[in-house]
């Protein structure tokens, strides 16, 4: 299976900046919902307040039935500089890409001084509406759809691999190939965890992260391997957060900003037979000693119960 490495990345970095001389450029209307985290879990497809997203939709002209890639930004918003980036590389390639919009449809701009106004696994269930919505589009191959995400956006693009969460929630008229987050928190344990779709997991991270540790990730993508499934991992030594984003938070210091790399939350059994989650946060470690000043607030303690 394809495995990006770190020289492939370097040698794509000037088409990073240039775009297809014929592109489309359409706007594409995603009818999403906003669930709560117990909804989701529980799998209750009768919950939530619907939403109207919107996400650009480009590629290259003249080419039909495009392969696509759904680029899930961070809590940095539609903004997010990964995401400028890799839709101008994808779509130099003939990869059409949908930059899809989480926030403005919910009247939000940004989470990341405040990660609670943004439900961790609101864009899982966002990525699988706009592969549906994707499937009506002419020049797209519903067949063939990729989800890309970027920190928060690379939790969804992570964890929406899992079968019990396709099941419940997952696309009717699409079908999404390939799972590839970049710096995802994996700060989960979650019950199926190890049930994924027959789709590889193709995980990258920075060695010198302290946002989103690279850990945890490790831990989880081996258990994937160990129990069959096709997932792999990627390190960058020397890399921060953000690695690929030429307007990367990670390089500034920013005393508002919170990371979750002390919150891990794991799955414990209740009174009933409905597994459920504890959210525990670690004591706080200083932050690494990196080139580059980073962020120093990190989630404050909380003890919530998660299905």
């Amino acid at each position: 299976m394809l495995r990006l490495g770190i020289l492939f990345i370097y040698l794509s970095m000037g088409s990073f900046y240039a775009s297809s001389a014929l592109a489309f450029d359409d706007t594409l209307v995603v009818n999403s919902r906003t669930l709560a985290e117990d909804d989701f879990l529980r799998g209750n497809t009768a919950a939530g307040t619907p939403v109207t997203l919107r996400g650009n939709l480009s590629g290259p002209e003249g080419v039909n039935k495009l392969p696509v890639v759904i680029l899930l930004h961070g809590t940095d918003g539609p903004g997010s500089g990964a995401v400028w980036a890799w839709e101008r590389f994808l779509n130099s390639i003939e990869v059409a890409t949908l930059s899809l919009d989480s926030y403005t449809g919910r009247s939000l701009t940004q989470a990341s001084t405040d990660q609670s106004l943004f439900g961790q696994f609101t864009q899982i269930d966002d990525a699988y509406r706009a592969a549906d919505a994707l499937a009506d589009h002419p020049k797209i191959d519903a067949t063939r759809i990729a989800l890309m995400g970027f920190s928060r956006g690379g939790n969804a693009a992570l964890y929406s691999a899992m079968t019990r969460f396709q099941k419940a929630f997952g696309p009717s008229k699409a079908r999404i190939v390939a799972h590839l987050p970049f710096y995802p928190a994996c700060n989960f344990q979650l019950v199926g965890e190890l049930e994924v779709a027959d789709a590889p997991i193709r995980e990258f991270h920075g060695t010198d992260d302290d946002w989103t540790p690279a850990a945890p990730c490790r831990s989880y993508i081996d258990r994937l391997a160990a129990a069959g499934k096709d997932a792999a991992m990627t390190e960058y030594k020397g890399a921060i957060h953000a690695f690929d984003s030429p307007r990367n938070p990670a390089r500034f210091t920013d005393s508002d900003n919170q990371t979750s790399r002390n919150c891990m939350r794991t799955r414990w059994m209740g009174s009933s037979s409905m597994p459920r989650l504890a959210a525990l946060s670690a004591i706080p470690t200083p932050v690494s000693n990196s080139v580059q000043a980073h962020s120093t607030t990190t989630l404050p303690q909380r003890r919530h119960r998660l299905l």
